[in-house]
């Protein structure tokens, strides 16, 4: 399959997860209208994801739930897995590691990384804390290729420099400031700022 555009794997990973909730309550089938209410966009542009992924439905019962399922998960998903490190564990970095623990079984947490000698040697969620320092070391020792950054902006150029030169091939921006990656770096960057002053325009003009 060719490469997708960035946001219909986007909203891949959304059906997903849409669909595994679909699939505990045990239903079967699920219609382009039901799948886009769930996700608050709009059918036509469900059916031309799931066309574009070479999937169709039935006009009677619509998409089979679990065939839905296990076809985004072949596209989205490595087939031997693939391991993540957090870099930056205060506040957000735990909340992350909480969070995502245990969520995808071909994506798997495995390290994080801290200056903080607080930190340093203990285990979150069962994930061990290693000084950055050792980022380039405990890289190639656990052939982690995803980064998840969560430190301070100050030091945020720096960290994703060190990433880099440790081999990650993609990295996952929570620090509050736009950083520079290789063309050959996926980079995808979250603003949480931006996404409260975004809702605040909406409920100011409601």
């Amino acid at each position: 399959m060719k490469m997708l555009p960035e946001k219909t794997v986007e909203r891949l990973s959304q059906y997903r997860r849409a669909l595994m909730l679909c699939s505990a309550k045990e239903k079967q089938h699920i219609y382009s209208h039901e799948l886009a209410n769930l996700l608050h966009i709009t059918p036509v542009q469900v059916r031309r994801d799931i066309m574009l992924i070479g999937y169709s439905g039935t006009l009677r019962k619509g998409y089979a739930v679990d065939e839905l399922i296990d076809l985004i998960g072949k596209i989205l998903d490595s087939e031997e897995g693939l391991n993540v490190c957090v870099v930056g564990i205060g506040n957000l970095g735990r909340a992350l590691v909480k969070y995502f623990k245990g969520k995808r079984t071909r994506l798997s947490i495995v390290a994080a990384f801290d200056n903080n000698p607080e930190k340093i040697g203990n285990e979150y969620k069962k994930v061990p804390c290693y000084p950055v320092d050792q980022l380039s070391k405990i890289v190639k020792e656990e052939d982690i290729s995803i980064a998840i950054l969560t430190v301070p902006r100050q030091v945020a150029a720096q960290v994703a420099g060190t990433i880099v030169d440790a081999g990650i091939k993609g990295i996952i921006n929570y620090a509050p400031i736009s950083i520079n990656v290789p063309d050959d770096v996926y980079l995808g960057e979250y603003d949480m700022t931006t996404s409260l002053e975004k809702a605040a325009y909406f409920v100011k003009m409601s």
